[in-house]
């Protein structure tokens, strides 16, 4: 399976080390990863501030450097939702569409597609979960907050596969 590892600019610029880790962690679990050095933005950033019209270089962009792989993964909730959401290209629009049906987010990747039933490691500490806004209702990481239903959470399932780690409550702030 040939997956392209898309780093959104904000991970490539201030947590880099998340990027490798996503990397170190696609390669675990058997997967070919190629990084497409001529990927940049998204274009979310300009899609939000309500420039949505000046995204096409960026979508362009994106499909000329991610086309041809099996997935698109990324450690981003907000980029994949923005790429599933509104990557368009009228030069190639069914290579777009086939761009958006198989970018996913990094959690998703790994429970919904590579189907992970066993982390082999340990993290003796203490860690809170940030159930993202994009995560919950975008992309249905988790059930959302406010609607009584049965909860899951994928990123909870995947953590409670590790060893000697500690999942607690974050507290309203």
């Amino acid at each position: 399976m040939k997956v392209a590892l898309f780093i959104p600019c904000y991970v490539d610029q201030f947590y880099p080390n998340a990027a490798i880790a996503t990397l170190e962690l696609l390669e675990k679990f058997g997967c070919e990863v190629s990084y497409p050095k001529n990927q940049t933005c998204c274009g979310q950033p300009m899609a939000n501030s309500g420039f949505e019209h000046l995204t096409g270089g960026c979508d362009r962009n994106f499909v000329d450097n991610f086309r041809g792989f099996d997935y698109i993964v990324a450690p981003s909730g907000s980029c994949v939702l923005h790429i599933k959401d509104h990557l368009h290209d009228e030069r190639f629009p069914e290579e777009a569409a086939k761009i958006r049906a198989t970018t996913y987010e990094l959690i998703t990747f790994l429970t919904d597609v590579l189907k992970v039933e066993n982390i082999k490691a340990s993290f003796p500490h203490k860690v809170g979960v940030h159930q993202s806004c994009h995560g919950l209702r975008g992309l249905k990481l988790a059930q959302m907050s406010e609607l009584n239903a049965p909860a899951f959470s994928k990123p909870v399932h995947l953590l409670n596969m590790v060893d000697d780690i500690e999942l607690i409550d974050l507290g309203r702030v």
